[in-house]
């Protein structure tokens, strides 16, 4: 959910009721910048992923030139 500052503004307790409750984070658009709220202690999705030393087991620059020509199915 995206609020203006004036509409945060009137409903300041009820925002912040929706994001305790939900935990959902709600962001306001303030002079061109979008703040958000979020609950304490929420990480970010992205957070619990294991990170990786090797992506492809192969030189990147073979994938560029593979002709699929002979795979594709119209």
């Amino acid at each position: 959910m995206r609020f203006t500052a004036t509409s945060l503004r009137a409903n300041l307790y009820w925002v912040l009721d929706l994001v305790a409750k939900t935990g959902v984070p709600v962001e306001i658009e303030r002079a061109g910048k979008v703040l958000r709220i979020v609950p304490a202690g929420a990480r970010n999705k992205l957070a619990g992923l294991k990170r990786r030393k090797r992506y492809l087991a192969v030189d990147p620059e073979s994938l560029v030139h593979i002709d699929w020509s002979g795979e594709w199915r119209p």
